[in-house]
């Protein structure tokens, strides 16, 4: 009998070999964990981008937020000093701020509020926040344990320090140093500076936040008012910087 030699569509019709389909397998398999690692990495910075824009929009909204309700801060007291009988306007600590005003109407009822933002611990191991409480001025208690709300809002995390100052008038009528700590509770001061130090991990920067307060210097309960040239030396506040 003749043999004749196997042909090359003689050996496709007979199919492939174990070690040729292995090796496409092989093949397939790193074509797909490339994709799947590009689509991975690609995924992860979209997922990075949309929270660092969320992260900066948080920053952008606080500083609406507290340059709204400091600015209008209300000259209505919400206590009283038990020592002099002074009505109590204010309390401006270096990491803390007290003080009434309306609230935006997605947060409030209407009407004036005793608010406060504060630098808070959120729990162990998970850092400080900056935290906004509210609660309406008409039957507010300070001598309560918790006078405020059980709703607070946090308004930012992941924060190192804060650094709240005031600047207001001295006795003379004059512009004053700013100041870590507000002394005098029954007039409200002229000019808020709100800094924030992130944590390095955040990678969020806080643009320095100067707030007018527009009852601020003239706001005096009980006394009387400041001549009108006391407010010319007051340097206008900077145009809002976006962060």
């Amino acid at each position: 009998m003749c043999r004749f030699p196997r042909t090359a569509a003689a050996r496709v019709q007979q199919g492939f070999s174990l070690v040729e389909i292995l090796l496409a397998l092989v093949l397939l398999a790193l074509l797909m964990t490339t994709a799947y690692s590009g689509f991975r990495a690609s995924n992860r910075a979209v997922v990075r981008g949309e929270s660092a824009i969320d992260a900066t929009n948080k920053v952008r909204v606080t500083q609406q937020l507290l340059r709204r309700q400091i600015g209008q801060a209300l000259t209505l007291a919400y206590d009283q000093d038990p020592g002099t009988s002074t009505p109590v306007l204010i309390e401006g600590e270096s990491d803390a701020l007290t003080y009434v005003s309306a609230l935006p109407g997605y947060l409030g009822q209407g009407g004036a509020y005793v608010q406060r933002i504060a630098l808070e611990n959120a729990g162990q191991g998970a850092g400080r926040q900056l935290v906004f409480r509210h609660a309406l001025l008409n039957g507010f208690d300070p001598t309560e344990a918790e006078p405020f709300e059980d709703r607070p809002v946090v308004l930012l995390e992941d924060i190192d320090e804060i650094r709240i100052e005031y600047r207001g008038l001295d006795d003379t009528g004059e512009l004053d140093d700013w100041k870590d700590e507000w002394d005098h509770r029954d007039r409200l001061p002229l000019l808020v500076r709100l800094e924030i130090d992130f944590a390095d991990a955040s990678k969020l920067r806080w643009p320095t936040l100067l707030v007018p307060v527009q009852l601020g210097g003239d706001a005096v309960v009980g006394g009387a008012a400041l001549g009108p040239g006391a407010l010319s030396s007051v340097p206008p506040p900077p145009p809002p910087s976006s962060p």
